[in-house]
Order: structure tokens, then C-alpha cells, then sequence
């Protein structure tokens, strides 16, 4: 394979990587060539990124490599964060996203017995934002999709597991104590 075509496959292979990154030995390994040309590759791609009209950089944080965008565009990306309402999560989303957080893995008809109603469209929204997956199928009849969080939900929250979640208030579970103890005690 050409030079230019192993550039093209290696800024492929760092945008897929994401946060993870990749070492010289993976993409090494990856790529079937030898250290020289990972690095060789490497440069062309850093000369390319460097000039001014691009948008992307190629970052180094202990031997992994990153594929970035420029810190001076930090402003435009700002501003775009800030104006892309549709990314926000409906109520209806939150709603469900935290049921699945706390109760994970959980069927839809679980989900929509503790919010007492449907959760397909809230559901579907958080499949598609890779914010939850299917987690399996509980053994039950019909074999209903467990949902459960992903690690985008982790990454998303800045949470590094799911032991990071805060906890959840008392006040429901001792009101409903509270609640049941009247109701018995007028019964007896």
C-alpha cells in the first residue's frame, strides 16, 4: 500500500479510536508495516494537520496518539455546543436514562412501570446516542430486551463507574415506610 493511502487508513483508524487513542505498536500491527513507517506516516499527517485552514491535530499523551481538533477552535466549538439545542435530553429521556442508571439492566415494561408511562421514543433517543445498549434478554416469557448504560454514558457524565452515581435520596423509601405503617396501624 502507498504512502497515501496508509495516511488516509491511520487518520481513519485515530478518528474511530476516539478517546483511546492508539499506540505505535497498534497501529503497527494494524497497518502490517514496520515503527519507521508508523512514524514516517505519523509526520506527513502532523505537516498536513498544521497548516492553518485545518481542523485537526494529531495529540501524543504518554506514546498513545489522539486525533483532535485544534485548541484555537476551541471558541467555534463552544459556541456550537451552545447553540445545538436538539442535543439536549428531553425530560422524558432524563427520566428514563436515570431508571436504567440505577435499576440497570431493566426491560422497557419495568421502565414504564416506575414512570407510569410509555418509554419507546425516550428509549430509542438513548439507543441512538449510544447513551444505552441491550444488555441481553431476561428470562421471562417473551424474552424482553435489558437495557443497561454504556461506557459513552460513563464517559458523557464524567463518571469512571457506575459506583460514581450519587445516591439516591431516602425521602421516597421513608415516606413510603411512613405511609404503609399508617395504613396499617388504622387496619389493626
Amino acid at each position: 500500500m502507498e504512502l497515501k493511502q496508509l495516511k488516509g487508513v491511520l487518520e481513519g483508524l485515530l478518528f474511530v479510536s476516539g478517546d483511546e487513542g492508539l499506540s505505535i505498536s497498534q497501529m503497527k500491527k494494524i497497518l502490517d508495516v514496520d515503527k519507521e513507517s508508523v512514524h514516517l506516516i505519523l509526520e506527513e499527517l502532523r505537516y498536513e494537520y498544521e497548516d492553518s485552514q485545518r481542523g485537526l491535530a494529531i495529540l501524543e499523551q504518554k506514546e498513545i496518539y489522539f486525533l483532535t481538533t485544534k485548541p484555537e477552535h476551541s471558541l467555534y466549538l463552544e459556541k456550537m455546543k451552545e447553540t445545538n439545542l436538539s442535543s439536549r435530553l428531553s425530560q422524558a429521556a432524563l427520566e428514563t436514562l436515570s431508571i436504567i442508571a440505577y435499576r440497570q439492566p431493566i426491560t422497557r415494561v419495568e421502565i414504564e412501570d416506575i414512570r407510569g408511562v410509555k418509554c419507546e421514543g425516550p428509549i430509542q433517543t438513548l439507543v441512538s446516542r449510544m447513551l444505552i445498549e441491550e444488555g441481553g434478554r431476561k428470562e421471562t416469557s417473551g424474552r424482553p430486551i435489558l437495557y443497561q448504560t454504556t461506557k459513552e454514558f460513563l464517559t458523557f457524565f464524567g463518571l469512571s463507574s457506575l459506583q460514581d452515581l450519587p445516591p439516591l435520596p431516602d425521602e421516597d423509601v421513608n415516606q413510603a415506610e411512613e405511609e404503609a405503617d399508617l395504613f396499617f396501624s388504622e387496619m389493626e
